[in-house]
């Protein structure tokens, strides 16, 4: 079959499926693009050669950032536990150097996304091209270089002979569960045009089987031997739960065990908030329940979880605790010189269980966990329902859109200060309703996820919560969602500034220094003048989304379920007062702190600091 290079990657993707438990999913759901010369030859007149010759093979979606767009597939395979993603096309240069931010979050998330840049003439004829990198160290260099140190795989399609083991390569890569994340194919612009004889069987419909792998039974019984010498053991849920459909095997492993459950960022949802053994958020942004039975952990058991510094309030969270890490991951696995076992989520804790049939903790120990996040849950009632005037507290917004929100709907939030507060605030019911992006903490992730979400989640409300400094990064998906007809329902939480990180200068003694949304001040000169008259409201306005402006935490529910009643993008504008805290669950975040200074404030900050690193742990096996 004679085909352009592009024709023949568009025809291939369409093709593509992934397979688990015996239920085949389409691998590609569409493809997102921005087009420019490097790319409206080849991909932009596959695509739409493609929509006229088999409509829906491959829907195109069109972007107004690529950054974003790349933000919606991760949010799109997230939602889709990783069994379906999206493609990403961009022009040669800034088109596509947009989109290393994006791959950089994917692969940190362990999300498959497929990105296809423009590159430079694979002959060079025309060299410099527009836009072209020159290097004068390496002439094959391109800007796609940038790629690989953000890429599961990366490949550059120099001849059209290349592409099938290129494809089949990243095809790997995508529906690897322990491999996943980015995958670059930079396609030199000429060479998308080029014309080749395929051979007929690249077009075949193809299923990629993604694997369950179960332990190794040594492995298996280091770990049950380890969990059964424990007095107060503690389980770790991660990301890897959700993706592996493993939160029932947890429930029924807890409930027989009576080992309590604490949460990741990207393990929340694995057990309903009112769970018993439901201990909520893990680590630096915990709940006071996590925290203290973290503390007291003599083994700790990590499913899914990569441990990030959150996770492990920068190793002070578990004491001198043994570590039993289930992953599917072998470099996870091996953290923390953990007992290691390899192996899907589902897979192992269900092996755990069989194991440890007729074992349990002390019930004095269930009801601890049970006690500890009872009056947690107390303690995120009263924040839900401060009263704080003039303005609201950010805990009583999460706390309208949490009882506004049905069981199945979807937050989603992703840099600033509301992360740390839904994780420790947001009362999760369902394993999908709780969607933040906490492995790269992205500002501007916000929309485009959303966007991404409802997508895959077309029955599901999408509540996105995003403050002013995050909107100011990337709003601009909200036109994609209005011109698609996708229905977000946008919180805009004005606090004039980066709340989150004037809170954290203040606590390494650098006040809310270039935190302040502000005019520079004609006396002092510094920007610590008058609040901008930025009207974020209007602006979304201007895209095309219906707005509400919200005063009072009563006419925020008020819009709230007016917003869930109308049909399409709706956006709701409430002003808060960054001043006031969440409740903290006693935890610590490694921040250095200047080791000298002129500034007060800096010296007590220097020694709360170094009064904090001495809690810290190396974690090699509980040695101390």
């Amino acid at each position: 079959m004679r085909l352009t290079v592009a024709q023949a990657l568009v025809r291939f993707l369409a093709a593509q499926r992934s397979e688990r438990d015996g239920v085949e999913h389409k691998l590609f759901a569409g493809c997102f693009g921005i087009f420019g010369h490097g790319n409206v030859a080849g991909i932009g007149q596959a695509l739409y050669e493609a929509e006229l010759r088999e409509p829906g093979a491959l829907p195109y979606h069109q972007a107004r950032n690529e950054q974003a767009m790349v933000h919606a597939a991760a949010a799109y395979a997230r939602m889709r536990n990783r069994l379906s993603t999206l493609a990403c096309t961009s022009s040669i240069g800034p088109g596509a150097t947009n989109m290393v931010t994006g791959a950089a979050l994917a692969t940190i998330n362990r999300l498959p996304v497929l990105l296809l840049p423009g590159d430079v003439f694979a002959t060079r004829v025309a060299d410099p091209v527009l836009q072209q990198l020159e290097d004068p160290r390496a002439a094959d260099v391109s800007v796609n270089d940038a790629f690989r140190s953000v890429s599961r795989f990366f490949d550059r399609v120099w001849r059209p002979e290349q592409l099938p083991s290129a494809l089949l390569g990243a095809m790997r890569v995508l529906t690897d569960p322990a491999e996943t994340g980015a995958v670059t194919l930079a396609l030199p612009q000429d060479v998308q045009a080029e014309a080749f004889d395929w051979p007929e069987e690249l077009f075949a419909p193809r299923v990629w089987h993604v694997p369950r792998p179960v332990p190794e039974p040594a492995a298996l019984a280091r770990a049950v031997a380890a969990i059964r010498g424990a007095r107060h053991p503690l389980l770790v849920a991660g990301g890897g739960v959700g993706y592996s459909d493993a939160t029932e095997a947890l429930r029924r492993f807890a409930e027989a065990t009576g080992i309590p459950v604490a949460e990741t960022q990207a393990g929340k949802g694995s057990l309903p908030y009112d769970h018993p053994l439901a201990l909520g958020a893990a680590g630096a942004t915990g709940t006071t329940a996590a925290v203290h039975m973290a503390r007291e952990a003599d083994v700790v058991i990590g499913v899914g979880t990569r441990y990030s510094d959150f996770t492990t309030a920068s190793r002070t969270a578990f004491g001198d605790a043994v570590f039993v890490n289930v992953n599917v991951a072998a470099f996870d696995a091996a953290k923390h010189a953990g007992v290691q076992v390899v192996a899907d989520a589902r897979e192992g804790l269900r092996a755990l269980a069989d194991a440890l049939t007729g074992w349990s903790v002390s019930d004095g120990y269930r009801e601890e966990a049970r006690r500890l996040a009872a009056q947690w849950d107390e303690t995120v009632e009263r924040a839900y329902h401060l009263g704080h005037s003039p303005l609201p507290a950010q805990s009583e917004v999460i706390g309208a859109v949490n009882d506004v929100s049905e069981p199945r709907d979807v937050v989603l939030c992703a840099a600033g200060s509301m992360p740390g507060e839904l994780h420790k605030l947001w009362r999760t019911r369902d394993p999908k309703g709780y969607h933040v992006e906490y492995g790269y903490s992205c500002m501007g992730y916000e929309i485009a996820g959303g966007l991404g979400a409802k997508m895959a989640a077309p029955d599901r409300d999408v509540f996105v919560l995003v403050g002013d400094g995050s909107y100011l990064m990337m709003s601009s998906e909200l036109v994609t969602a209005v011109q698609e007809g996708v229905k977000l329902i946008v919180v805009l939480v004005q606090n004039h500034g980066f709340a989150s990180i004037g809170a954290l200068s203040e606590a390494v003694g650098a006040p809310r220094f270039g935190t302040r949304y502000r005019y520079r001040h004609p006396d002092s000169g510094r920007l610590d003048g008058d609040v901008l008259p930025v009207d974020l409201a209007a602006n979304a306005a201007s895209l095309g989304v219906r707005v509400l402006r919200a005063t009072t935490v009563e006419e925020l529910r008020a819009h709230l379920r007016d917003a869930k009643a109308h049909d399409g993008t709706t956006l709701v504008h409430v002003e808060t007062d960054p001043l006031v805290p969440a409740p903290d669950g006693g935890a610590w975040w490694d921040v250095p702190v200047a080791e000298v200074s002129t500034l007060d404030a800096t010296r007590q900050a220097r020694k709360s600091y170094e009064a904090a690193k001495v809690n810290q742990r190396p974690y090699l096996g509980g040695t101390g």
